[in-house]
This record gives structure tokens, sequence and C-alpha cells, in this order.
């Protein structure tokens, strides 16, 4: 007479017949757009595909098609993903008069640790170079990612200055101006070899400076 099934064995079994737990739509997101940032920096944006990203992340392709529709998709996808974060930085809550150039410094550090990281640095040095489908590639780059985080620290500066902290005559000019100073040569520098990518000492005492001219001539009259 044959022994009555075990229970912890049928629950076994029944786990395996359900497969494997779903994996969780940010971890596919992010394992897709890794891959699709290496395959960029290491082979180019002509060979940036859906079926070269789906292979490198280990996926089927119509996980990728989730996430994008063709190569242009992928690299907004990679850059949006950089200034996402930007979006949560710039509704910390509101700095008061005195710790203003502190919260306007923590801001532009958080862009730095995007803009100036190993990938984001890879991928403005590989826009310099002339390849197929560059102009759009650069047009996707621009208003993903430099428009992007010029228009968030624009709404950041609105902000104080509706609340009286900040005498800004044009917040979007004025954004982009910070942004030249306290980024773009620090890009450059990094582009060209000549400082590590990433934030270090230097770039802390050079967006300090730079806060520092910036408060000094926004700031309302008293």
């Amino acid at each position: 007479m044959s022994s009555p099934p075990d229970s912890s064995s049928s629950a076994t079994i029944a786990a395996r017949a359900r497969g494997r737990p779903p994996v969780p739509e940010a971890t596919l997101r992010g394992q897709v757009l890794q891959a699709a940032n290496g395959l960029l920096l290491e082979e180019g944006y002509p060979a940036l595909s859906i079926e070269a990203v789906a292979k490198r992340a280990g996926v089927a392709k119509k996980t990728v098609y989730r996430f994008a529709d063709n190569r242009e998709q992928l690299l907004e996808a990679i850059v949006d993903g950089w200034t996402d974060g930007l979006a949560r930085a710039v509704e910390t809550p509101f700095a008061d008069d005195e710790n203003l150039p502190q919260a306007l410094e923590a801001l532009l550090l958080a862009i730095a640790e995007r803009v100036l990281s190993a990938e984001a640095v890879g991928m403005f040095k590989l826009l310099g170079n002339d390849f197929p489908g560059r102009e759009q590639a650069l047009a996707s780059y621009t208003r993903h990612g430099i428009r992007r985080s010029a228009g968030l620290l624009a709404s950041w500066l609105a902000e104080r200055q509706r609340l009286g902290l900040l005498k800004v005559d044009d917040p979007e000019t004025c954004a982009e101006l910070l942004l030249a100073m306290a980024i773009a040569e620090p890009l450059r520098q990094r582009a060209l070899g000549l400082a590590a990518p990433g934030v270090d000492a230097p770039l802390h005492g050079w967006i300090r400076a730079a806060v520092r001219l910036c408060c000094e001539g926004i700031r309302p009259a008293g």
C-alpha cells in the first residue's frame, strides 16, 4: 500500500510548476538599459538595436520593446535614467534665505554626479564623432539630458523667486548660465582625459565658487 503524498513535496512541485517568480519591472528596465549603454559605448550608436540589446541583456526582444521601440528611444531612456533622480532633488523642501547657497550647491552636485559619470562622459565623447544617425542621437541627448537638466534647475530657481528668496529676471537663462559655469568646463576636462570621471574634491570647490558668484548676483535687495 502506497504512503500518502507528503504535503511539503507537493508544495515544492506546485511551486516549480508555476515557474520562477516574475522579475520586477524596475529590475528588467535597469538590466535592459545597462546592456544598451554598454553596447552603445563599446560598439557605437549604429550597433544599438533591439535585437543586440536583448541578446546582451539575456532577455527576449519583446522585453526590450516594453521600454523602447528603436535605438532613438533606447538612447532617450538611457539619458532619462540619468536625469530622473534630478526631479526628486528639485522637489526637496524649500530652502530659507540662510541655507539657499548650500541647497543650490547640492542640486548642482546632483546634476554633476550624473553628467560627469563615466557612462555620461563616454556618451559625450561618442557624440563628438561623426557616425550614421549622429544628428538624431545628438538631438535625443540634448532634449532628454541637457534641456531636461536645465529645465529642472530653472523650475527650482523660479519657485525660489516666487518665495522671494531670489531675484531672477529669466530663470531659464540663469539655469543655462549656471550649468555652463558649473558643469561645462569639468565635462570638457573629463572628455579630454584631463580629469577622471565623477565628482571629486576639486569639483566640489569649483561648484561652490560658482554658487557663491551666482548668489551674490541674484539675491533680492535687502
